[in-house]
């Protein structure tokens, strides 16, 4: 096996094991938290954030709002989105 093939398997092997990401668990569901309120906003933008610009930039203190309005403007998906989102 030639050097760098060897460097390959090695690194491939070693991100298979174990993730590199070290993150504690309160930072990780934020982080997931902010991912599905910005894809609430996408998915529900025509129903409940129709005001809004469609590139508003959703981050960690926009979680409840986005809740928020999907609870009072959206349909039941939407409002059962906005409560997974309170959790």
């Amino acid at each position: 096996m030639t050097g760098i093939r060897r460097y390959l398997a090695q690194i491939g092997a070693e991100g298979g094991r174990k993730s590199r990401r070290t993150l504690d668990p309160e930072t990780a569901r934020a982080m997931v938290r902010v991912r599905e309120a910005r894809r609430a906003f996408r998915r529900f933008r025509a129903m409940c954030f129709w005001s809004c610009p469609p590139d508003l930039e959703i981050g960690a203190d926009d979680v409840a709002w986005v809740a928020e309005q999907l609870m009072k403007y959206g349909n039941r998906e939407a409002w059962h989105v906005g409560a997974r989102l309170c959790r």
